[in-house]
């Protein structure tokens, strides 16, 4: 059993918003990867990174997702730093990866000042353009269907995902 679709991107880029409304369209349970942390944890992802600090979160996380890869057969949300994870990375591997990309100005307009995301913290400009600079070749290796979301609407994402799940479409 694998995820019948993993969607990644930037924090910001819809994968959390777009992934209920697609796991709806479909017909299947939607997770979400922080979420399956926190609920494992007991804490929030905020509470993890400044009590235990990032690599523990790193490790529950590639441990939860590792799960979710075997066990959920929805679509699965992944935190935005989730594939740096080489093992997640590898297990990735034949199953529908859709990287939600977004450009800077709205990804950042989008996080706002959200202050659940730890990474983001200070100058959440600079932080964001760090981490999409980082994480961008990533989001292109492991992708198998790329949507630009700059300017749609979600019901607008979640129709692109579906058709091109449904055609095999890589790429748009």
């Amino acid at each position: 059993m694998t995820p019948v679709a993993v969607l990644v991107g930037a924090p910001g880029a819809g994968k959390s918003t777009a992934g209920k409304r697609l796991a709806t369209a479909l017909g299947v349970a939607f997770a979400d990867s922080d979420h399956l942390v926190e609920d494992e944890a007991g804490l929030s992802v905020s509470d993890i990174f400044v009590t235990q600090g990032e690599p523990a979160f790193r490790a529950l996380e590639e441990s939860v997702i590792q799960r979710a890869l075997a066990e959920h057969d929805g679509v699965l949300a992944l935190g935005g730093g989730a594939i740096m994870n080489a093992n997640t990375r590898d297990r990735l591997k034949g199953v529908p990866v859709i990287w939600l990309d977004v450009d800077l100005g709205q990804a950042a307009k989008r996080v706002g000042m959200n202050q659940a995301r730890p990474l983001l913290l200070g100058d959440i400009r600079a932080n964001m353009n760090r981490l999409m600079k980082e994480r961008t070749p990533i989001y292109q290796e492991v992708s198998t269907i790329v949507i630009n979301t700059n300017g749609l609407k979600v019901r607008e994402v979640v129709d692109e995902i579906v058709k091109q799940l449904d055609t095999g479409v890589t790429h748009a």
